[in-house]
């Protein structure tokens, strides 16, 4: 699939971008990612399927294990993966709550349904808003939760491998729980997007200097791993970070680039920096709570805060002006 430029970028085992660094393999990031949540209790939320289907994920809970698996549509070992996964949901039938949880990145409902029915997949399907991510510390996709019947997180991975395997046998064949246990606390509910005029405070961001602000959120990997998955939006995200970088250089507005953590490491981001020679400060969005906050789904997308810190404009992938709309902000 990729060029051989593209190519020397990624890590051949996973066929997704990775940079060496203290991640390494999404194998091996999936593990740094899981290493808090083994052990510990599966999240109480509710979600709701592409059909319309509610699923509470704490109704299973010493009842039966669940498995879960966060997928794009855009991401080549989620579709490498997906017949083992159908297999997997036929061959545990009512014995596994299996959910498809679509990360929400990049992806529509509509290309979620339309891969569905070209897969041929039966399992429900879930599209995140950021929350259940943020919950089960999504780094790489895919990623593979399974949760035992007590209600305990059992095993995190990447890979369909033996290991991933031997959790689904080991789940479906442990000893019943008596009761279901209230391990799990119930999980925030994801608070509304901050829209145009409200006030953007309790943000990860530096200190309002009394100059508007432009945020800048994208991936380090959008413009080469999608170039063939996603050419329309490979390209959006060039367009729109040579503009921005453009436009950083001129003063009265602080710009930043904020970074999805999904296949990304403060380290891959400073690198980004480096090889484009921004003019911006780039920095990782650690837990999503950026993007979530500003009900960021898409990327490039830009958000302008005005003099007092409220959301005076949200900029999609699609979207032109970006000029007009810096200088507009700039004389208000």
């Amino acid at each position: 699939m990729f060029k051989p430029l593209i190519a020397a970028l990624l890590m051949s085992l996973s066929t997704v971008p990775a940079h060496a660094d203290e991640a390494g393999s999404g194998a091996s990031r999936a593990r740094l990612a899981g290493k808090a949540l083994v052990g510990q209790p599966g999240p109480a939320a509710v979600l709701q399927t592409i059909d319309g289907q509610r699923i509470d994920l704490a109704s299973f809970y010493g009842k039966k294990p669940v498995y879960l698996k966060f997928w794009a549509t855009w991401c080549v070992p989620c579709r490498e993966q997906m017949p083992a996964f159908e297999k997997s949901f036929q061959q545990y039938g009512d014995k596994l709550a299996v959910v498809a949880v679509n990360a929400g990145y990049s992806d529509t409902e509509a290309e979620v349904k339309n891969y569905r029915a070209r897969s041929g997949l039966h399992m429900p399907i879930v599209i995140d808003d950021g929350a259940l991510a943020a919950s089960l510390n999504l780094r790489v996709t895919p990623q593979h939760i399974v949760i035992g019947r007590d209600g305990r997180i059992r095993h995190v991975g990447h890979l369909h491998d033996k290991e991933l395997e031997k959790a689904l046998y080991n789940a479906v064949n442990e000893r019943a729980v008596a009761a279901p246990l209230a391990l799990a606390p119930a999980a925030a509910a994801a608070r509304a997007p901050l829209k145009v005029g409200d006030l953007a405070q309790g943000l990860p961001l530096p200190a309002a200097q009394g100059k508007p602000r432009a945020l800048m959120f994208f991936s380090p990997w959008c413009e080469s791993y999608l170039r063939e998955s996603r050419p329309a939006i490979a390209q959006a995200c060039q367009r729109v970070r040579e503009e921005a970088q453009a436009l950083a250089a001129t003063p009265g507005i602080e710009w930043m680039a904020v970074a999805s953590p999904v296949w990304s490491s403060d380290k891959e981001v400073a690198e980004f920096a480096r090889s484009k020679k921004s003019r911006m400060a780039m920095r990782l969005d650690q837990d999503g709570a950026l993007f979530n906050a500003f009900g960021i789904r898409q990327i490039p997308s830009i958000v302008l805060l005005d003099r007092q810190g409220r959301v005076a404009r949200v900029m999609g992938p699609e979207e032109r002006g970006l000029a007009q709309a810096v200088q507009a902000l700039q004389v208000q």
